[in-house]
């Protein structure tokens, strides 16, 4: 009895599963468009006025204002890499610190000594990566030099740095640049010294790639029309 039971089950079973087999799939030519966005501004994104000098010559500057201090900052990261990846050849990126506070200072510094060092490639990450996956307490730019030192920076030449006539001029222009710039809060993106973006202007971290890549175009082609809304 239960052999015949087993049976019928496993017949009714494979012929409800037949029945619901789905169709074969649809060429890719028949796969639903991508709905286009239509970016506004004052509301999406935010006009710089008077625009803020950039450092990029004749390309179009994609600048992050930006703090390791910052978590929001070590979670923007993965995807300030994906704009970087994303712009055109006439567009640059770049990083600008902010240090909206004094305890905010010694990480500016930090950056501007990895940069003046040459070692800003290969520490960039793990500094966010110390500070905020695993949680290494740094606050002073002395324990910073001593990050740097372990991956094989001088720590006396990084604290040079730190400190240089080069790294104070730096700061003091970040400070006209985050002021200028209208910046409340870390990450924010300036594209060109002429628009702010936030991620929640632009409604998330993924959509501010695609209004990145608008504004870089519009500002490189003065011409270039809003997307269409979708219908």
């Amino acid at each position: 009895m239960l052999k015949h039971l087993g049976l019928l089950c496993a017949s009714v079973c494979f012929a409800a599963i037949a029945a619901a087999a789905p169709p074969a799939p649809l060429a890719p030519s028949a796969a639903p468009a991508t709905p286009t966005t239509t970016w506004e501004e004052g509301k999406n994104y935010f006009l710089i006025d008077p625009p803020q000098p950039t450092a990029s010559g004749r390309r179009v500057e994609v600048l992050e204002i930006f703090s390791y201090a910052c978590p929001h900052c070590a979670h923007f990261q993965p995807y300030a890499e994906k704009i970087k990846q994303s712009l055109p050849a006439y567009a640059t990126f770049d990083y600008m610190p902010a240090a909206f506070n004094p305890s905010w200072e010694p990480f500016a510094r930090a950056y501007y000594a990895a940069q003046s060092l040459g070692v800003l490639e290969q520490t960039h990450q793990a500094l966010y990566d110390a500070l905020h996956r695993d949680h290494i307490p740094m606050r002073t730019i002395d324990e910073l030099a001593g990050f740097y030192a372990q991956s094989g920076v001088d720590k006396a030449k990084f604290l040079s740095a730190a400190s240089s006539f080069e790294t104070e001029s730096k700061l003091r222009r970040a400070a006209d640049i985050v002021k200028g710039d209208g910046i409340e809060g870390t990450p924010s993106v300036v594209v060109n010294g002429k628009y702010r973006i936030t991620g929640e202007s632009a409604g998330g971290y993924d959509q501010m790639i695609d209004l990145i890549n608008y504004l870089v175009k519009k500002e490189h082609d003065p011409a270039a029309k809003p997307k269409a809304a979708a219908k």
